[in-house]
């Protein structure tokens, strides 16, 4: 052996500057994955495995980079302002409301008062016709109804008893009774019938019964 040569203690560790050597290599490792993540915001593309500008880059590649970028916005949380988002309701999800359905709503509406005003100008006889099945009555006592209500005013809307207050089509006592069926009742042959038809089904059960106990004592 060499009087020259030096033999190292083996209980000597790590020189103190050997993570130095190793600095170069982490520097570049770190570069690369930066350098990735830079290359969405920068511009710069890879060509033939290098990082370089000007260069195109390959879809596949573009696209893992576009993945890469997702990935690192969704784990970043939102920052929060303090403002208070705006709540939503379930109404305020619901479309406008379709015009077809409106228009046909107020079409039908319209053709109901139209119907009932038409029927209001119609002969008082041929009212109580198309209100009895509404009273659950048929056709076949119209004729004790129509012998009723002669005797009692002969049909007439504005019959006035002055001696007992009757008043009407169906002579109701008082005639204020009627407002039950609308508030028209003084001039209106549509309510003061049906409020007469109302009244004997209650009270008699149909127009023939009506009229029989009319017959009797010559009222009802």
């Amino acid at each position: 052996m060499s009087t020259h040569a030096k033999i190292a203690p083996k209980h000597r560790g790590t020189p103190k500057h050997a993570h130095l050597k190793e600095a170069p290599k982490r520097a570049a490792r770190n570069t690369v994955i930066l350098s990735g993540v830079a290359l969405a915001v920068t511009g710069i593309t890879i060509g033939g495995g290098l990082l370089g500008k000007g260069e195109a880059t390959p879809p596949g590649v573009a696209a893992e980079l576009d993945n890469a970028m997702g990935d690192l916005q969704a784990d970043v949380p939102a920052a929060d302002t303090g403002e208070r988002l705006p709540i939503v309701s379930r109404d305020d999800h619901r479309g406008a409301a379709d015009p077809t359905k409106k228009a046909g709503l107020v079409a039908t509406e319209a053709s109901a008062v139209t119907e009932s005003e038409q029927l209001s100008d119609s002969d008082p006889r041929d009212i109580a016709r198309a209100l009895m099945g509404d009273y659950g009555f048929s056709q076949d006592q119209f004729s004790c109804l129509d012998s009723l209500w002669i005797r009692e005013s002969n049909w007439n809307v504005y019959a006035d008893n002055p001696s007992s207050s009757a008043y009407g089509i169906p002579q109701a006592l008082p005639g204020s009774k009627m407002a039950s069926a609308g508030s028209d009742w003084a001039t209106n042959p549509v309510t003061q019938i049906s409020w007469g038809l109302g009244y004997i089904r209650d009270r008699y059960g149909s127009p023939c019964a009506a009229w029989g106990h009319s017959q009797s004592v010559g009222w009802y």
